[in-house]
């Protein structure tokens, strides 16, 4: 009999959630397409499961142009009327707000930093901070990395960028690597 891989507590038995935690959480990515994906899904998230917006993922990149901000940042009051009627996406007024007004502000970004993985690592000095939870009482909804964040990019225009979407960021895109000591995804 094989033995089961030993995952963080959060997974479910969900197969999109299973391959989400191993393949994707807590690794670093440094494409500014993908980071951009990860902050405007994450923001979707606000209030509702991960496993919601998972499953929702494909929906959300044809709904958005494949995560392209340039083009993102051009949606007008007809695409904005499309969006709040797409079923397959969650249809929230002020988070599709959002993601066209943080589209701009992402491009702005890339201007001011050169890339916007730049600019999310800058502020951990471009280094992923390996926490090693023992069990859930050890995990962090915020921290004050995330609030440095946070605020930032509040100054910046940014919504939806409290600073528990930041660290849930922080932790999708491998900023942050939270699996728990037990998990064999944990760094050794």
């Amino acid at each position: 009999m094989t033995k089961m891989k030993q995952r963080c507590f959060w997974v479910s038995k969900d197969p999109v959630y299973i391959a989400y935690h191993d393949k994707e959480w807590g690794r670093p990515v440094h494409d500014d397409k993908r980071l951009f994906e990860f902050l405007v899904l994450e923001s979707f998230q606000a209030g509702l499961s991960w496993l919601t917006v998972l499953k929702k993922r494909e929906n959300f990149r044809k709904a958005f142009a494949n995560f392209e901000a340039s083009k993102i940042a051009r949606f007008d009051k007809v695409k904005f009327d499309k969006l709040m009627q797409d079923a397959g996406i969650i249809r929230n007024r002020l988070k599709i707000e959002a993601a066209i007004n943080n589209a701009k502000r992402y491009l702005e970004i890339q201007k001011e930093f050169g890339s916007f993985d730049k600019y999310v690592w800058s502020f951990t000095g471009g280094k992923t901070i390996v926490n090693k939870p023992k069990d859930r009482s050890a995990y962090h909804a915020k921290t004050a990395v995330s609030d440095a964040m946070s605020k930032d990019m509040g100054i910046r225009g940014f919504k939806f960028r409290g600073s528990t979407i930041c660290y849930a960021f922080m932790q999708a895109v491998g900023i942050v690597d939270d699996h728990t000591s037990d998990c064999f995804r944990c760094r050794k």
